[in-house]
């Protein structure tokens, strides 16, 4: 990243950093999700893989100690992981209503935060969190068995991509870890490629999918690893609460989608979690410090 504008985000408040990622999410998910009318949901995410890895690789242009290794078997693990939990995520929302997708697969960082943290303020948090994201989601538990189960998938890959996330951004090579995560991914997922054949044969769709891989995974997943040195595992994924209400936002601005009474109170819930986790930064003697291994990002 260049210099000027990581040094201009160091300055920026964690909170407002992810929302920018989240924002940024959102739309590519409006685009991906006029994808699903021409090709398949798993066919959709593995071009937002392809496009993210083409992207970062040119832009990053990893060294050969990237591509061998232990930084190898990290930043490829990574970017498994983040590619099937965003296949996982794009076919429960082909089959379930987004919230009640959105619901489910929040478990997958509610439970690595619960198990991250002994202090009672982040547990008082979480429990607003969760509580803001159940209300915001407004969950029916009837409709696709399958829908349901994709969903579950998409929360324990969350899960590991938060550990693996942390990682990354800790003992990796950073942003260049992510570009090769994703090329690793796009050939170890390759056969998902079976669902985009319409889009080789149309520059529209082609370009489509290079969009929602910048929108839906480059730009947020960068600014992740800005937010991940700063903070926590216990305060990221309060942090990951604020994509229900990013999600509601752009829902409202692009589909004009306007939130009800249930999820109006739901974002208060989930701005009080925040607001109750809210300094930059962990103390010395938090357990979820910057010395710790593990924590992050998000679905979508």
């Amino acid at each position: 990243m260049n210099t000027k504008i990581s040094a201009g985000l160091e300055r920026v408040p964690a909170p407002a950093v992810f929302l920018l990622g989240g924002g940024s999410m959102y739309l590519g998910a409006a685009l991906a999700v006029g994808l699903f009318e021409v090709l398949s949901p798993s066919g959709v995410a593995w071009l937002r893989l392809l496009g993210a890895a083409v992207v970062l690789v040119a832009w990053r242009r990893p060294g050969r100690a990237a591509w061998r290794g232990r930084p190898l078997l990290l930043a490829g693990l990574f970017g498994v992981v983040t590619g099937l939990m965003n296949i996982a995520f794009y076919e429960a929302i082909a089959q379930l209503p987004l919230g009640t997708a959105v619901a489910i697969e929040f478990c997958g960082p509610v439970a690595v935060a619960a198990l991250s943290s002994r202090l009672l303020r982040d547990w008082a948090a979480l429990l607003l969190a969760a509580l803001g994201v159940l209300l915001i989601a407004d969950v029916r538990w009837s409709g696709s068995p399958t829908g349901v189960l994709w969903a579950l998938a998409a929360a324990a890959a969350w899960a590991g991509y938060i550990v693996l996330a942390k990682r990354v951004a800790q003992y990796g090579n950073g942003v260049d870890g992510l570009a090769v995560g994703f090329a690793v991914a796009t050939v170890v997922l390759s056969p998902f490629a079976l669902g985009t054949g319409p889009a080789w044969s149309s520059a529209r769709l082609l370009l489509l999918g290079v969009g929602v891989g910048v929108l839906s995974s480059v730009l947020p997943y960068v600014l992740d690893q800005v937010v991940l040195r700063r903070v926590g595992r216990a305060r990221f994924a309060v942090l990951l609460a604020l994509l229900p209400v990013t999600a509601t936002v752009v829902g409202l601005l692009v589909l004009a989608q306007v939130p009800g009474i249930a999820e109006t109170a739901g974002i208060l819930a989930v701005v009080a979690a925040v607001a109750l986790r809210s300094r930059d930064g962990d103390s010395p003697e938090d357990p979820d410090g910057p010395g710790d291994a593990v924590s992050s990002p998000s679905p979508g």
